[in-house]
């Protein structure tokens, strides 16, 4: 049990010392994050409907 409580005494110390982002700092890389994922989102998605129509071509 002794391991445990200093375990955890230990994660709150370190917690401690963590650099937390601002509201504003937060809000943007929030932004860049989820217009990261839309990108990419629309990007897999146009490639995979052209291999799609390139396949349905091929196949005919």
């Amino acid at each position: 049990m002794q391991r445990i409580t200093n375990f955890l005494r230990e994660v709150v110390r370190e917690l401690k010392k963590v650099s937390w982002p601002n509201r504003k700092e937060l809000v943007n890389y929030t932004a860049i994050v989820l217009a990261t994922v839309v990108f990419f989102t629309v990007f897999f998605a146009v490639v995979d409907l052209g291999i799609s129509e390139l396949i349905r071509l091929l196949s005919e």
